[in-house]
């Protein structure tokens, strides 16, 4: 039987964005009736590649010829009017609305310029029967499960005569049986003719799904598999393989005793999960897993910013189980979230206003702010991190997105924690200012301070850690020491292969 003519052929896409090489050069084609899964580390492109194809966000290079015709895909308008959908990880419903209202939603069929109601309910059903959801149209979609209102999604896509579904990480709230049946509804559509684009990072649900497999790495393509050549090893295997040993700091740390003792957490997240495990002074502890797997949901359970629902914690040997950020400063320790604009700095303050918040309590004077400790303490940080800065009355938010996250550091550092938590503390830096934060993780872990830190870069996690906790889907599924470490071992486990890791 002859080869169906592709239904999208994207050859050369690029696309840049200030300081950051999204997708280099990226080939992609995709036949009518085929399931293609996009795999890859996080911030290897796979999201600004479902974006252009879906009209989000446009190709600053490259073509894409689709039903062997050259377009341009610039609009989510366009990109529909061509028969291409995309399903985002967040899902895009109108809970206060019905069922069938959601599915035709702006598109609702009229008579005379009122809604016909019947014909919307009609078609409605008709749609949900096409992905075998049992529902009445006229049900809330707030009284729905994540999977119904994920088959709703679906529904809602091909009454729009969807000839490409694009699908983000579909499954990642959904449940067993949910998941399963989702896998039907693709079996089903690639059955019907429709092309289904599928990025997800649970590799075994792609190695069961997909007819064919598009890594890409580091915002190229690594390579592809198709049929029997898809498997485990063999997408893991072209997901890592990098150099990790430039720029990286870090010494031999000999961990002392226990600063965070961590037993039987659970997650307000993920509360059918008990997280366990040990912090030691002068240790730098990596937390590695894939989007969603967790992590900062842990780390905001730890600072009491989400308090846990269960479980217990020390530092040191004192219990402490924070319900408060609060808390969690007084008993000596520190987070650098993962937003710094959103939730490190306030960017209209000063950077001696910024450094001083959380100590500002601590050096007041009869309940007023101690101007004098806030210039000292100011000035020693901005020394000690190399912050770039006319001077410490600069507003915080003309400052390079690495002198502001040395800021963050340096209120942090202000308040001599005993246990470090950073989430992403790279995120959006350059390279100079990366190997700095990691010159002063590895001069803190030698004063003796605990570093626990998030980071979604795997060259960051193999190149500082002195052993790193990996995560998947809420449950703390290994540990691995210094000697042990190896990308492949990391993923494996990230990706829910929990058998040997070495």
């Amino acid at each position: 039987m002859s080869t169906p003519p592709p239904l999208l052929e994207a050859t050369g896409l690029g696309k840049s964005f200030p300081g950051v090489r999204a997708l280099r050069d990226v080939n992609l084609t995709i036949r009518p009736g085929e399931v293609v899964a996009v795999i890859g580390e996080n911030g290897a492109g796979k999201s600004t590649l479902m974006k252009i194809l879906a009209g989000v966000q446009a190709a600053d290079e490259g073509r894409i010829r689709w039903a062997g015709e050259t377009v341009r895909i610039d609009s989510v308008r366009r990109a529909l009017g061509l028969g291409i959908a995309l399903i985002h990880q967040e899902l895009n419903l109108a809970d206060n609305l019905d069922v069938a209202s959601n599915v035709y939603l702006g598109r609702e069929p009229s008579t005379l310029g009122l809604i016909d109601r019947k014909k919307l309910h009609s078609d409605a059903a008709e749609m949900l029967r096409r992905v075998g959801l049992d529902v009445p149209t006229n049900a809330l979609v707030a009284s729905l499960s994540t999977g119904r209102r994920q088959m709703v999604e679906i529904a809602k896509a091909l009454s729009v005569d969807t000839r490409l579904l694009i699908m983000d990480e579909p499954t990642s709230s959904l449940s067993t049986g949910e998941a399963e049946r989702l896998f039907q509804v693709v079996k089903g559509l690639r059955s019907q003719g429709i092309s289904v684009l599928y990025v997800s990072h649970r590799l075994g649900e792609v190695q069961a799904l997909a007819d064919r497999v598009v890594v890409l790495r580091d915002a190229e393509v690594a390579g592809e598999l198709a049929g029997e050549e898809i498997d485990h090893e063999a997408m893991v295997r072209l997901m890592v393989g990098r150099d990790v040993s430039r720029f990286y700091v870090r010494s031999p740390h000999v961990p002392g005793e226990p600063v965070l003792g961590v037993e039987g957490l659970r997650t307000q997240a993920f509360p059918q999960h008990e997280i366990t495990f040990t912090l030691r002074k002068g240790e730098v502890v990596g937390i590695a897993g894939l989007v969603g797997a967790g992590r900062t949901e842990l780390v905001r359970a730890l600072f009491g910013i989400d308090p846990p629902v269960a479980g217990s914690v020390f530092v040191g040997d004192r219990p402490n189980n924070p319900r408060h950020p609060a808390d969690a400063i007084s008993a000596g320790l520190a987070l650098v979230p993962e937003d710094r604009k959103l939730e490190g700095l306030i960017l209209e303050m000063s950077v001696r206003e910024n450094i001083g918040l959380a100590t500002i309590g601590r050096d007041a004077t009869l309940g007023f702010r101690n101007a004098a400790a806030e210039r000292k303490i100011s000035r020693e940080m901005i020394e000690r991190l190399a912050v770039k800065t006319p001077d410490d009355r600069q507003r915080v938010g003309f400052l390079s997105g690495g002198n502001q996250q040395k800021v963050v550091l340096g209120k942090w550092l202000a308040t001599r924690p005993s246990v470090l938590v950073l989430d992403e503390p790279t995120r959006g830096v350059d390279v100079g200012a990366k190997a700095e934060i990691y010159g002063l993780l590895d001069d803190l872990a030698k004063e003796g301070v605990g570093v626990l830190f998030v980071s979604s870069e795997m060259e960051e996690i193999l190149g500082i850690s002195d052993r790193v906790l990996v995560m998947h889907e809420g449950a703390m599924v290994g540990s691995l020491g210094r000697d042990e470490l190896s990308e492949e071992a990391v993923m494996r486990l990230a990706t829910g292969k929990f058998g040997s890791a070495a």
